[in-house]
């Protein structure tokens, strides 16, 4: 199975890196633009498992290693 994970910063978290890349599509005139946040994305290809159990592999590799729980969230979906 394939698992996608997407790690992005919570919203209580400032994103210098967001509000840099927001401003400079301000200035380059994509003035509907109303914020950016950025964020990590992975692919984890896990083999010889059910996919619940590579659901719940996926899920564990993110929280323990992929995301920061005090600063990041995350979100697994399964291909």
């Amino acid at each position: 199975m394939k698992a996608r994970v997407y790690v992005t910063l919570k919203k209580s978290v400032f994103d210098p890196q967001g509000k840099t890349i927001h401003d400079a599509l301000l200035s380059m005139g994509y003035s509907s633009v109303a914020e950016v946040r950025q964020g990590k994305f992975f692919e984890v290809t896990i083999d010889g498992v059910s996919p619940e159990q590579g659901r719940r592999i996926a899920e564990e590799i993110a929280a323990r290693l992929l995301a920061n729980p005090v600063i990041e969230s995350y979100r697994v979906e399964e291909e």
